[in-house]
């Protein structure tokens, strides 16, 4: 029976490039006192020797696990996989990587993902959203590494704070839709028992037209987050159904309002000049579609920047730990051919 080849060692390197072990451990954690050129010749001796570097044995040596944690609701999410990739890009040269976990919109799944992740001993934790169960909170809050909050303002934070608010994202269609002379205007989101920041910007929709002396009841909840294009069209059905004179919706994604969209081509409805619709997130789809769609870019991928700069600078002391730091980032209209 052939026995396996024998797995190179740092030992191996070393002897290779003809420094000490000591020496390529440091060149593989980027430490500033190994030369470029030292640095060089051990990542070409390991090249030709097929090592790969045990990160796990150098940081159970250091204490540290090398990884940030991060929480987000969907994994096919467009804004979401932006803004993870904002962190990574952010994280990159750092050798810090990310362990990435998602909650299907669901509390009590993040409260179990976030206990797991804390056994991990993450650097940092990120999750997404402010409204947590009671137990999630307080694990966060003693988790004794840095807590970012992001999609969201809350009231109450954690730790600290990457978002925007999603009921002032809602309250910004509102004023585009009217200055453009819409004054029937409807909303169509998923199950607001499981998406808290849908349900702020449904929120911000119904309190905009209120405060206009407008009527606010026209409100589809249809789904299970995310709602997709399937719903958006069932509930673009409903809309015309129950209030045919509806002039504008703003829907709470822009798959939702693709979905929408495609309903009202199927129907005959013009869009805008029979009814105009909205969505959220600035996807390519939205770009794309034709018409293309009006849509509110919060930056997701700028998010994910800006947190990575903020754990860096927390991990690197440039800020105290103890200072909370809220980032608010600026929801703005794209103004397209739908409305």
């Amino acid at each position: 029976m052939q026995s396996s080849p024998k797995r190179p060692t740092m030992a191996d390197v070393a002897h290779r490039a003809n420094v000490s072990t000591m020496t390529v451990s440091r060149a593989f954690k980027r430490d500033a006192s190994v030369s470029a050129d030292t640095r060089d010749r051990i990542l070409q001796a390991a090249e030709e020797l097929g090592y790969v570097f045990d990160s796990i044995a150098a940081n159970l040596s250091s204490r540290r696990s090398g990884f940030v944690a991060v929480t987000i609701p969907s994994i096919n999410n467009a804004n979401f996989a932006d803004t993870v990739r904002g962190m990574t890009e952010g994280l990159r040269d750092s050798g810090l990587e990310i362990l990435l976990g998602f909650t299907d919109y669901n509390v009590e799944e993040e409260e179990r993902l976030v206990g797991q992740l804390l056994q991990r001993r993450p650097e940092a934790i990120i999750v997404t959203g402010g409204r947590h169960t009671p137990r999630c909170r307080k694990m966060l809050a003693n988790a004794g590494v840095p807590v970012v909050e992001t999609w969201d303002l809350p009231s109450d934070p954690i730790g600290h704070v990457v978002g925007f608010s999603n009921a002032e994202a809602g309250r910004l269609m509102v004023d585009h839709l009217v200055a453009r002379g819409y004054s029937r205007l409807g909303f169509i989101g998923g199950d607001t028992s499981r998406d808290t920041r849908g349900l702020d910007r449904r929120r911000g929709f119904v309190a905009a037209l209120q405060d206009r002396g407008l009527d606010a009841s026209r409100v589809i909840a249809s789904g299970v987050p995310p709602i997709s294009m399937r719903e958006g069209a069932a509930a673009m059905v409903e809309m015309i159904s129950r209030w045919p004179d509806t002039q504008a919706v703003m829907c709470v994604s822009d798959l939702s309002a693709f979905g929408a969209l495609m309903e009202c081509l199927r129907r005959g409805i013009r869009v805008p000049d029979d009814v105009a619709i909205a969505g959220f997130g600035a996807y390519d789809l939205a770009e794309q579609s034709v018409p293309s769609i009006t849509t509110i870019d919060v930056g997701a991928h700028e998010i994910g920047i800006r947190v990575a700069e903020l754990v860096l600078d927390l991990l690197n002391g440039r800020r105290e730990p103890d200072d909370r730091v809220v980032v608010g980032m600026t929801p703005k209209v794209i103004a397209r051919h739908t409305a």
